[in-house]
C-alpha cells in the first residue's frame, strides 16, 4: 500500500484509539465541518456530510454538536468568523504535507503550526510548493468483513471507478472523481453496502520513509491533526506495513 491507502489505514486505527481516549467527537466535528464547508449543509445533497453525520450518530454524538459543526462549516455560527487556508510544507525525508485550516485567528494558528513543524522534522513552505503533488478525489472505504466480495465487485462493475485497492486486509478503498463521489456513494448504499468516505487530496506520487524518519513523520502528522484549527492533513509518504504498528 502507499499514498491514500496508507493514510486511510492510519486514520482508521487512530479513530478506534480516539474512541477509547474519549476524543472521537472532536475528530468527527472536524470531519462534519469540513464536509459542510466543501459541499454545503444539506445532508441530502452532500454525500460526504451525510456519511460523516451518520457515523457521528452511530457514535452517539449529540445532535447539538452535529448542528454546531455544520453551522461552523457553512459560516452560520453566530459570533464567529472563520477563514480557510491551505498550509503546505515538508516532513522528514522531504515528504509533502498539506493541511486544510479553519481558524478565527490566523495570528495564533500560523505560529502554532510553524512551531509543530519545525520541532518535529518538518518545515512550512511557500504557497504552491507541494500542492502540485496532490489531486482532489473522492475516497470511499468499505469494510471487508461487512460485505460479500462477489456482491461488492458486482456493485462497482458498472460504476465509473478510477482506482481500487483490493490488497488491504481490512477494507476496500475506492477512488473516484469528485464529480462522481455522490452518485457512486448513493449506488453503493442502494446495494446495502455500508460505506465511509469523503472528498480528499490524493497524492500523484509517493516518497519512501522508514525507520526513525517514519516514526518522526507519523508523530508529526498526529500532532498536526490534533491541532484544533487543522481540519485535514494530507501527505504522500510510502511506509512499510510493519511501521504502521508504531501508530499510537
Amino acid at each position: 500500500m502507499s499514498g491514500h491507502s496508507k493514510w486511510s489505514t492510519i486514520k482508521r486505527k487512530k479513530g478506534a484509539a480516539d474512541a477509547k481516549r474519549g476524543i472521537l467527537f472532536t475528530r468527527l466535528s472536524k470531519d462534519i465541518t469540513l464536509a459542510a464547508r466543501e459541499g454545503g449543509g444539506d445532508i441530502e445533497m452532500n454525500s460526504s456530510l451525510r456519511l460523516v453525520v451518520k457515523k457521528a450518530k452511530e457514535s452517539n454524538m449529540p445532535s447539538a454538536n452535529i448542528d454546531r459543526a455544520i453551522n461552523k462549516g457553512t459560516g452560520n455560527l453566530p459570533g464567529f468568523k472563520y477563514e480557510n487556508y491551505l498550509y503546505e510544507g515538508y516532513g522528514p525525508n522531504g515528504v509533502a504535507i498539506m493541511m486544510e485550516i479553519m481558524t478565527d485567528n490566523k495570528n495564533r494558528t500560523f505560529p502554532d503550526i510553524k512551531h509543530i513543524m519545525s520541532k518535529n522534522g518538518g518545515n512550512l513552505g511557500e504557497s504552491g510548493c507541494v500542492s502540485w503533488v496532490f489531486e482532489k478525489k473522492g475516497e470511499i472505504l468499505v469494510e471487508k468483513n461487512l460485505v460479500d466480495e462477489e456482491l461488492f465487485l458486482e456493485s462497482i462493475l458498472e460504476l465509473e471507478v478510477e482506482d481500487i485497492d483490493l490488497d488491504n486486509p481490512d477494507y476496500y478503498c475506492i477512488i473516484v472523481s469528485p464529480e462522481k463521489f455522490d452518485s457512486t456513494s448513493i449506488e453503493l448504499e442502494k446495494n446495502k453496502i455500508k460505506i465511509e468516505g469523503s472528498i480528499s487530496l490524493v497524492p500523484n506520487n509517493t516518497v519512501k520513509v522508514s525507520g526513525n524518519d517514519a516514526n518522526q513523520l507519523l508523530e508529526l502528522l498526529n500532532l498536526l491533526e490534533s491541532h484544533e484549527d487543522v481540519q485535514k492533513v494530507y501527505s504522500n509518504f510510502d511506509i512499510d506495513d510493519k511501521d504502521l504498528n508504531n501508530v499510537a
